[in-house]
């Protein structure tokens, strides 16, 4: 089932006295989500991508816009009348419930032709027990289950209703590392056999890059951009996405392009060609750095941080916008770590240019 946003808006009043105005949560979002696609709906606290997911679910009501579910438009209807699976970040599993119990709570509130037998029940209980892998655990209590086994009883009970969309908001927040990384692959797994569209929300990057088709950046209520993981990765529109996405994330410096070359300080470090002489902020992705003894751009050196395959070199220059520059190389190629300065070669691809006042891409470098 495919889903359509059409210039989906919401606004909430301001409780803030000394404000005028409303809060604009969603600014007309607008994208189709193709059919029995993951769709990693990503940015920071208080982007709007829970209250995205609300106006798609219909637990909140569009200030403007629409929403459709193929060509319907279910913009009025309500959240039970959607076809839609919820699983938030809080599991809530009922205690005194046993796994099976919980998962076939949706089923007990069907009505008429549509109400099932309890064999039925039990059945499609198993059935979707087993696609989650929850098998020899439906008379236990959620007490008895570890917190990713919970989780999947929650996914277990949106999908027992075979929804046509699926929505899942921070599902994985509450695991630790290990389980965050088992569930999520466990998501993707389950979203690939069911064939269901899914939106899954989340502030984690690596989350989002991982298991989703497309993602969608957002920052204040507005979509950013839109691709495929990698693409957005590697073509950032802006200096917020280039700096959102990305483990560790990517350097930032005070430069500018001169006479068709891009400066960091007073080190011409690529070709600019094409380019205005301008300042702008040069962003350089962590992998972007080669250690080059007659490399253009001279750093002062801080320490190593051995990651086992790779070294992150922790360097320093009067540029930089943040605290310290990482830098991720082979392990072979480390420079001395008493040395006062480690200079670097930089991969093209892995440079970015945005305009100092704009903050938009500008330019390539090479």
């Amino acid at each position: 089932m495919k889903v359509v946003l059409d210039g989906l808006t919401k606004r909430f009043p301001n409780r803030n006295k000394k404000e005028a105005g409303e809060v604009v949560a969603v600014d007309h979002f607008t994208f189709e989500i193709p059919d029995g696609k993951l769709i990693g709906l990503l940015g920071p606290s208080g982007c709007g991508k829970s209250t995205t997911l609300n106006l798609i679910s219909g637990l909140e009501e569009a200030t403007e816009g629409r929403v459709f579910f193929g060509d319907h438009d279910v913009t009025k209807l309500p959240p039970e009348e959607r076809g839609v699976g919820l699983v938030f970040q809080n599991y809530a599993l009922y205690p005194h419930m046993t796994v099976e119990e919980n998962i076939i709570f949706p089923l007990t509130n069907l009505k008429g032709s549509a109400r099932l037998s309890r064999e039925e029940m039990h059945k499609r209980a198993v059935q979707t027990a087993s696609l989650v892998q929850l098998d020899g655990l439906l008379e236990r209590k959620p007490k008895e289950l570890s917190g990713g086994q919970q989780q999947r009883v929650a996914i277990a009970r949106a999908l027992i209703k075979t929804p046509e969309v699926l929505l899942l908001d921070e599902p994985l927040s509450n695991l630790d590392a290990r389980l965050r990384l088992q569930t999520r692959e466990e998501i993707r797994r389950i979203q690939r056999e069911t064939g269901i569209t899914t939106i899954f929300v989340t502030h984690d990057q690596d989350e989002a890059m991982s298991i989703s088709d497309m993602i969608i950046v957002m920052k204040a209520g507005v979509i950013q951009q839109i691709g495929k993981p990698q693409e957005v990765y590697d073509n950032p529109v802006n200096l917020f996405v280039a700096q959102f996405l990305g483990t560790p994330a990517i350097n930032v410096f005070n430069a500018k392009v001169k006479d068709g070359g891009l400066w960091i300080g007073n080190d011409r470090v690529l070709d600019a060609e094409g380019v205005p002489d301008m300042e702008v902020y040069a962003a350089i992705r962590p992998e972007g750095f080669v250690v080059d003894p007659e490399g253009p751009m001279h750093c002062g050196m801080d320490r190593l941080e051995v990651m086992g395959r790779d070294t992150s070199i922790v360097s320093v220059n009067d540029a930089m916008t943040g605290k310290s520059i990482r830098s991720i190389v082979p392990a072979e190629s480390v420079p001395d770590a008493d040395a006062a300065e480690v200079r670097f070669s930089l991969k093209p691809n892995k440079v970015f240019m945005f305009d100092a006042k704009t903050e938009e891409r500008v330019g390539a470098v090479r």
